[in-house]
């Protein structure tokens, strides 16, 4: 019987993967590089071991495996962290992106590759890898430092550029030029499918899981969620977008449930699986023959992620107001590039713009600076240290009082500030919805109603349309910012001619897509629809019915967008000076749980202070003393770094994967009693094995072969078998000490 060549491919990649693993585990190097590694073991470029035989079958597992990576990174990104980060977060990610793919763009075309070439390659190089990142803040005992806050805020910003930047590379690809045109028109495309898919999900799937959680244990949920996962990917592809872009999406969308710890739970093997097999395809693609005739190329690029992701993300910390040393921290985290690099390589190969020898170089610069990662993190501190005595003085004061300047708050210009960026977001959110029921009912339901009522069905469909419609051009043209900051801006007479201006705005706009509508229905004289669009206008600014049932919606939707905070809130928040509230779990081996606040004395020792406490779904907001601390609390604490950072190592232990695990067990033996032995006659609690010894006689065979279970009054006889149950090394020397010369060992 022939196997198919599927198996023995993956029974190769996994088996080679596997212990390459192990050793890269037991170097303590990251195991992507060991996939890589293993990659390039079972591919072509290496003649001396077995070889996969179909690559076709490898790189369709590979694709899924991008799917479901970009999937579990969507389950930890959340739409809900990208409103959280900040600007600090934003900005410094919009300069590293953009710097770095100038930096790229330029370095490519300084070593003669091709236009495309060059921009695929700055796009590789732009983004730095959350997986080697998130692993080398883990291994050096950082987590909970404050800069690791902006980083990771930093990343999240930057999976998203990445996902656009995917949607962005693809249509330069196709048209196989640059055009400012196009490239607005596939970016507006790209956000009003995500605020459609953002917004239609968030309705939706908190309210189905809610009512179908009692069925889901873990396999079910496995399946929903990667059922969910691989619809929104056929939607994606349907629309125009790529496969990456759908699993990113509903990993987001799910992000934001009370399944979201569940289901990146259940996911985490089949990510593990699919992810090991997309990377062993890429060190697949690694030949020796190219790195060494790119040697030159692959050591500049190197330099030029390393140096310019330190300097652009120094730079852009320093903008976004941020003290010299976190910048600098922060700036020398994110030297280094991963997953993206190979995902985008992976686009253009797959488009055929880009050439082969493009994707090992970008392997091989990966896994140079993820090597180096580690050690840039810890030069850090040193570079602050250095650069802090070189500045001149007057430098030092220049960026305190910029740092001190950005974070200051100016009353009105943040009332406006955060005035016009909610009117913003309701415009563009509401128009979308507007403009997506007016596309539904232009491309199917106008046609089903005619083709089933031919005389009355273009009616029935527009009166259902602004129906559905109407809550939506009520919010688009009442609905206001939040009633303080009207209030606020509203009490001086220069801010009512632009508040007055931005209200009639939105009235013309939900005019607009009304006579719009209504022309797309009847093809009338436009008299007849201003005059209609008017009146139904007027009747939805006074209809108080279409009021309620708009904040009737609106109330589940941001019930269902804040169903995870209000069960949890897990988000560390900054405050002053270097004081910041940080979250950890009570590890069970906490030497403070079960006791009281009161007793555990954590202001004296530490100096920080318990806010609160998260239990299962119960929160403990300001913990009186008598509150006590349990294993599997999630406590609320706020300190500085270094006290934070002394009191994480007793709550949760060292974070770090390789720490070793206690391994020591328990064995199972006998011994006998000899005739002539002093022990005959004694009882087994006299010998006190259990107390001084930390051994246990679990039972007492007599001669005559019946069995007793000592209760402590036992007495022992000639030819007893003793079973005892202990740490080999604690019976050794019980039998040593204390009954060896009283009982044969067997």
């Amino acid at each position: 019987m022939e196997l198919d060549a599927l198996i023995t491919d993956l029974a190769l990649i996994l088996i080679v993967a596997g212990v390459v693993t192990l050793l890269f585990k037991k170097l303590k190097q990251p195991v992507v590089l060991g996939y890589i590694v293993a990659g390039f073991l079972v591919g072509p470029n290496f003649v001396f071991f077995p070889t996969i035989v179909d690559e076709g079958d490898i790189n369709l597992w590979a694709e899924l495996g991008i799917i479901v990576l970009l999937f579990s990174l969507g389950l930890e990104f959340s739409f809900k962290k990208l409103f959280q980060v900040g600007a600090s977060a934003v900005l410094t990610a919009l300069v590293v992106v953009s710097g770095m793919m100038l930096a790229g763009y330029g370095a490519g075309r300084l070593l003669h590759f091709t236009y495309l070439d060059s921009i695929f390659l700055g796009a590789m190089l732009s983004m730095s890898s959350t997986t080697i990142i998130i692993k080398a803040f883990t291994d050096l005992n950082l987590r909970k430092k404050a800069f690791t806050n902006l980083v990771f805020g930093v990343l999240i910003v930057e999976d998203l550029f990445a996902v656009v930047m995917m949607v962005i590379l693809s249509s330069i690809a196709v048209k196989n030029s640059f055009e400012g045109a196009e490239l607005l028109e596939s970016i507006a495309k790209l956000v009003f499918f995500l605020i459609i898919w953002f917004v239609v999900g968030i309705s939706i799937l908190p309210l189905i899981l809610k009512k179908t959680r009692k069925f889901l244990n873990d396999e079910t949920l496995l399946v929903v969620s990667m059922g969910l996962c691989l619809g929104m990917v056929v939607l994606a592809t349907y629309a125009g977008f790529s496969s990456a872009l759908g699993a990113f999406v509903m990993g987001s969308i799910l992000a934001g449930t009370n399944e979201a710890e569940r289901i990146e739970k259940v996911v985490q093997p089949v990510k593990d699986l699919f992810g090991a097999i997309f990377f062993v395809s890429v060190g697949m693609l690694v030949s020796p023959a190219a790195l060494s005739q790119y040697a030159l190329p692959i050591c500049l690029l190197s330099i030029v992620v390393i140096v310019g992701q330190i300097f652009f993300g120094t730079v852009g910390m320093l903008a976004s107001g941020q003290t010299l040393k976190i910048s600098i921290q922060s700036g020398f985290s994110l030297s280094q590039i991963g997953e993206f690099a190979f995902i985008i390589a992976s686009l253009g190969m797959s488009l055929n713009v880009i050439d082969k020898f493009l994707y090992p170089i970008v392997v091989a610069v990966s896994v140079i600076t993820t090597f180096l990662t580690p050690y840039c993190i810890r030069l850090a501190d040193p570079a602050y240290s250095w650069i802090e005595r070189r500045l001149p003085e007057r430098w030092l004061a220049v960026i305190d009082r910029y740092s001190q300047s950005r974070t200051e708050i100016k009353p009105h210009k943040a009332v406006w500030k955060e005035a016009i960026a909610q009117y913003l977001w309701r415009v563009l959110l509401y128009s979308s919805l507007i403009v997506a029921i007016i596309m539904v009912s232009k491309m199917w339901f106008i046609p089903l109603m005619v083709e089933i009522l031919p005389e009355w069905g273009r009616m029935i469909a527009a009166i259902v349309t602004l129906v559905v419609m109407s809550p939506f051009l009520w919010a688009l043209m009442v609905k206001e910012v939040s009633m303080s900051l009207i209030r606020k801006l509203g009490e001086g007479s220069v801010n009512r001619v632009p508040l007055t201006l931005m209200i009639v705005f939105r009235i013309l706009l939900a005019l607009f897509f009304v006579i719009y509508y209504l022309s797309i229905v009847h093809s009338q004289r436009t008299g007849v629809l201003l005059g209609l669009g008017i009146f139904i206008v007027v009747l939805i600014l006074l209809s108080k019915r279409i009021q309620k049932q708009f904040m009737r919606i609106e109330n589940i939707f941001m019930d269902n967008l804040n169903e995870r905070e209000l069960r949890k809130t897990g988000r560390n928040t900054s405050l002053v000076s270097d004081m910041h509230l940080a979250y950890m779990d009570v590890n069970a081996d906490c030497p403070f749980a079960g006791r009281r606040l009161m007793d555990s004395d954590l202001r004296k020792e530490y100096g920080i202070n318990v806010v609160s406490i998260q239990r299962g779904t119960r929160r403990i907001n300001i913990p009186k003393g008598e509150t006590r601390i349990f294993p599997g609390d999630t406590i609320g604490v706020i300190g500085t770094d270094d006290q934070i950072q002394s009191l994480l190592t007793v709550v949760e232990g060292s974070e770090s994967p390789e720490e070793e695990t206690d391994n020591r067990e328990v064995t199972f033996t006998h011994v006998v009693v000899p005739g002539n032995s002093p022990l005959i006659g004694q009882t087994s609690s006299s010998l006190s094995i259990r107390n001084k010894n930390n051994c246990l006689i679990v039972g007492i065979e007599r001669a005559d072969g019946t069995f007793h279970q000592p209760d402590g009054q036992t007495c022992f006889e000639a030819h007893d078998v003793i079973w005892l149950v202990g740490e080999p090394d604690n019976i050794k020397q019980l039998i040593q000490d204390k009954i060896e010369n009283h009982i044969q060992h067997t």
